[in-house]
């Protein structure tokens, strides 16, 4: 494996949350590091797909002091601080920042402290810190502004760079470059031959997300309730979610009222994801608006075809009638329509499969993209 020489040193700031930015950061940094270059992540916790402590990646949680006056807790700065220190220490080449807010911005002013000696910057931005924080008037300033100010943006779709245009108001000379996600192929793979098949077991569906509204676990649920009266009588149907967030209780009541108690396993964020998805026969994704859909882009791996919105950066994802099927935002009939036309045609649902691992394999293999953002680091350094 080439890496340039000599090796990078590389900060990654990021969300510990059970979320999107989160997990690709976190596959950044260990994709890196497995390169060969020396990397730190910052977060106010070590996220859940960072893995055990190690030596590299190094985290570095975020300290932050109670103050009177602060009345709120001062993240972005305690974030500064860390990254300013880290760089002072370690000579930082690029500080990658997941998320506009508040990483981006930790990074410029970090920059400002450390000026000859400061890394350059690059900001992914991941889609709700342009659709939702970054448009609201309270940050869209703020935004705009860390955008502008960073070495080299990205996103990971091309409707998300059009959206960071349009939305935040971004000058068209502001170049956005789009690299998409990508997917550990070797850990997310479908079930091997000799593994139980729908056929010996009950067939399920799977939801993945941070139980956000943006989500609407609510239509995941009422999805399931209508696919399970649209399948032949007596045909055993699952519903199994992974994650957590503020909509669980919300979406706990919903279940009960629905009377679907024996029939959906909420598993909770901590869980071997691939093989729940490896012994899924859908994925679930209806949510109000995605960048990029990679929970969707883990299922197709994992050989499960995707029935989702057709919002956003999912039809980059999610090719239509190949290796899923997309339906208009909060149309819940249309999708459960699609997922019991799947549920019910072993011969589709098989094709599918194979298309879904064979996209994952063609385009969003794991290697490749992180080149990408290697190659990056690189020009940006170069052309200092």
């Amino acid at each position: 494996m080439t890496v340039p020489q000599p090796a990078l040193r590389i900060g990654i700031a990021c969300f510990s949350t059970f979320g999107g930015s989160g997990v690709v950061a976190s596959e950044v940094a260990l994709s890196l590091a497995a390169r060969g270059h020396r990397v730190h992540v910052f977060s106010d916790e070590r996220p859940s797909r960072l893995g055990e402590e190690s030596d590299n990646p190094v985290f570095h949680a975020v300290e932050l002091q109670s103050y009177p006056q602060l009345k709120d807790s001062p993240y972005l700065l305690g974030l500064t601080s860390a990254i300013v220190g880290v760089a002072q220490r370690e000579g930082l080449d690029v500080v990658h920042a997941h998320y506009a807010i508040p990483h981006a911005i930790s990074a410029y002013l970090a920059k400002q402290v450390l000026r000859s000696d400061a890394p350059v910057v690059v900001t992914t931005l991941h889609g709700t810190d342009i659709t939702l924080v970054g448009s609201d008037p309270t940050f869209l300033p703020l935004t705009r502004f860390s955008i502008m100010a960073s070495d080299a943006v990205t996103t990971p779709s091309a409707w998300a760079a059009e959206a960071t245009y349009r939305s935040l108001d971004v000058p068209r000379s502001v170049s956005i470059e789009v690299i998409p996600n990508f997917v550990d192929t070797a850990r997310f793979h479908p079930a091997s031959a000799g593994s139980a098949g729908p056929g010996d077991r009950s067939l399920a569906m799977v939801h993945v997300s941070n139980f956000r509204p943006l989500k609407r676990v609510d239509d995941v649920i009422r999805i399931f309730a209508e696919t399970r009266q649209r399948l032949p009588a007596g045909m055993p149907l699952g519903l199994r979610l992974v994650g957590d967030g503020p909509e669980r209780p919300h979406i706990v009541a919903l279940v009960d009222t629905l009377g679907l108690r024996e029939h959906v396993l909420f598993l909770g964020e901590r869980v071997d994801l691939p093989t729940v998805l490896r012994d899924s026969d859908l994925f679930l994704l209806p949510s109000e608006t995605e960048s990029f859909g990679l929970a969707a882009l883990e299922a197709l791996a994992c050989g499960v075809p995707v029935v989702a919105s057709r919002v956003g950066g999912i039809p980059e994802v999610i090719t239509d009638g190949e290796v899923g099927l997309l339906a208009p935002v909060g149309d819940v009939s249309a999708m459960a329509s699609h997922a019991a036309r799947l549920l019910t045609d072993d011969r589709l649902r098989a094709q599918f499969s194979r298309a879904a691992r064979q996209r994952a394999d063609t385009h969003f293999q794991r290697e490749p993209i992180v080149a990408r953002y290697e190659s990056l680091y690189v020009r940006l350094l170069a052309a200092r």
